[in-house]
């Protein structure tokens, strides 16, 4: 019987497993910089599958929280060039995920520039900055001519990612941040080409996804999505036709797979991507051993990700497969800086 523990063709690996690392924000690369201490947490964690490394900033407009890393010249390039060695001498595969935050951001990450959105909109809410907590910043509208300019940077982070020896990409399309602010109905107001119908709202995930297939090949792609979720105070007027719709689309395109986050209650997000989507598809929300081997025998998904399992759990694939006990992740430190409650949990066998 296919589990978790099956190995698997996704796009242009073969993986050892079918346990993904889901992507996490975790604040520890000063000036967008991969450091070691990230190459040493992810080769921790090489085990995995896949590893898809936290939301990596494609362009220089798109910080919007303390000590994330980029993706967007030689400097951020030679940072995570030390995380792929160090997981690769481990036999690990990673993806980096790009993200672009958008109007989820403030000017004191953008020098003093105003975040750019699709609409000039204030996100509700607050975000932390060096300076202590401070109300999101009201973006721009991006200009028409700047849209296809700013979804051709994931092709260029893309190339950079392989250049340096990552395995490929994941569109961060989920979460509120740029792309999701394009697809939503209440976030996206434009009148031009990409904004209004629904094919326009999709069209800028739709062209940053293109950009990063042209760059890398398709089989170097994956996209997540994070249908009907509300984070970031993201409201569609009909989730369910936008991500039917979009993913679609991305059903038409060589993508590695397709990650879907399945949080939103009385609809069956996954059983609509399974439908319309005929390649890997990974699920993630709150799975265990038990529904993940479940999931993965049943054919509704052929990979699962795991999130804050682990951050505590620098092995665990080892401990799923063992069906041991997993450490609880200390919370306090999850954006605090520095290898406490980063490098410092210990495997299971030590």
């Amino acid at each position: 019987m296919t589990d978790l523990f099956s190995p698997i063709t996704m796009g242009a690996l073969s993986l050892p497993n079918r346990i993904a690392m889901a992507p996490m924000t975790r604040n520890r690369s000063p000036g967008g910089v991969p450091t070691a201490l990230n190459a040493e947490y992810y080769a921790q964690r090489a085990s995995a599958g896949l590893l898809i490394a936290e939301g990596t900033v494609p362009d220089p407009s798109g910080y919007g929280y303390m000590d994330i890393p980029g993706l967007h010249d030689a400097r951020t390039q030679e940072g995570w060039r030390g995380v792929a060695r160090a997981v690769k001498a481990r036999g690990g595969h990673i993806f980096v995920q790009l993200m672009h935050m958008g109007r989820i951001s403030h000017p004191d990450f953008l020098g003093g520039a105003q975040p750019v959105a699709p609409s000039a909109l204030q996100a509700p809410g607050q975000v932390w900055t060096h300076a202590g907590q401070k109300d999101h910043g009201t973006p721009r509208a991006l200009a028409a001519e700047e849209v296809a300019p700013l979804a051709a940077t994931y092709g260029r982070a893309a190339a950079l990612a392989v250049e340096a020896g990552l395995d490929g990409v994941e569109i961060h399309g989920a979460n509120g941040y740029l792309i999701s602010q394009f697809l939503a109905s209440n976030t996206n107001r434009r009148t031009d080409e990409w904004g209004g119908s629904l094919e326009k709202r999709a069209r800028f995930l739709l062209a940053a996804t293109d950009a990063a297939i042209a760059a890398i090949g398709g089989g170097r792609v994956g996209v997540r999505l994070s249908p009907g979720s509300t984070f970031n105070d993201i409201h569609d007027e009909d989730p369910e036709a936008t991500h039917a719709f979009a993913i679609a689309e991305l059903a038409k395109r060589p993508i590695a797979y397709l990650h879907i986050l399945d949080s939103r209650p009385g609809w069956d997000v996954a059983a609509q991507a399974r439908r319309l989507f005929g390649g890997t598809l990974m699920l993630n929300g709150g799975f265990d051993r038990a529904r993940a081997d479940a999931a993965i025998a049943s054919g509704a998904a052929e990979m699962v990700s795991f999130g804050t399992p682990f951050i505590a759990n620098p092995d665990l694939p080892a401990r799923l497969r063992a069906d041991a006990p997993l450490a609880p992740a200390d919370t306090a430190t999850f954006y605090r800086g520095g290898a406490e409650g980063y490098t410092d949990y210990p495997p299971l066998a030590a």
